[in-house]
């Protein structure tokens, strides 16, 4: 072999070399942006227990959003805290506890709602969202309760699955209270088809369902979780698991179908 092509292979190696250890780097990455981003919603909670334990005069979270609890329509389970979507029949349930604001959600989102849509449209999966104000309390704002109750009025009108997912696409920064603003979480309803209507509007500026939201964060804070998003599937904690991918959780949700 010449000294030539000795040379030439040499380089081509070496240029693998150095692309496999930028993909690594990148994934790296990838994976530190997603802790990282956990981290801050875990701390959050941290936040939310020192106030609540400051203040062990009594609970604040109804008194910070005062009225009836209202119920957005078709909502399940204790107190009607539980948005349904995806077909009752479907075997395996996914709850999600979620805070519009937190960014370790979006990661969630990014990442596992495609094969969310995939396995609740084949009917095999039915997922039960509740809605909380970790970031909130944790930093200041009301942006995690308006856009929850935003989100409650999006269910009323039979919109809440797309208006969940524009919400998450369209995340400000963790510290940007944007989703506050009744205008901005409107104007992002104009993004779903036939969801901007005056039902809608007046829900939102009314705030219809913001006790309904403080008593959803009520049961979070009471289930004993340490963050958002916090996903069990038939009960099972599985956003834990450092080995959990969109792939490994459609084969579980498959196997649990198995011989419907």
């Amino acid at each position: 072999m010449s000294e030539k092509n000795r040379e030439g292979k040499r380089t081509a190696r070496e240029r693998l070399a150095v692309e496999r250890e930028k993909q690594k780097s990148a994934e790296k990455r990838r994976r530190s942006l997603i802790v990282g981003a956990s981290v801050l919603c875990v701390l959050g909670l941290a936040a939310v227990i020192g106030v609540v334990a400051a203040n062990s005069g009594g609970d604040d979270t109804e008194s910070d959003a005062a009225g009836p609890v209202v119920a957005p329509s078709g909502a399940l389970g204790k107190d009607g805290l539980a948005i349904p979507v995806g077909k009752e029949s479907a075997k395996s349930t996914l709850t999600v506890w979620e805070d519009f604001r937190c960014p370790a959600c979006k990661a969630f989102e990014q990442t596992y709602s495609p094969t969310i849509h995939e396995l609740t449209e084949a009917g095999q999966l039915k997922v039960e969202y509740h809605l909380v104000t970790l970031i909130d309390n944790g930093l200041g704002g009301t942006g995690s309760r308006t856009a929850a109750n935003a989100a409650a009025c999006a269910q009323d009108a039979g919109k809440f699955a797309a208006y969940h997912d524009v919400l998450f696409e369209n995340q400000p920064p963790e510290r940007d209270d944007t989703l506050a603003d009744d205008g901005k979480l409107i104007e992002l309803a104009g993004k779903v088809d036939g969801l901007d209507t005056p039902a809608f509007r007046t829900c939102v500026e009314d705030g219809t369902h913001n006790s309904w939201v403080a008593k959803s964060h009520e049961a979070f804070q009471k289930g004993g979780f340490s963050g958002t998003p916090t996903v069990l599937l038939d009960g099972e904690n599985i956003y834990q698991d450092r080995s959990m991918t969109p792939a490994k959780l459609k084969q579980m949700v498959e196997e649990a179908n198995q011989g419907q």
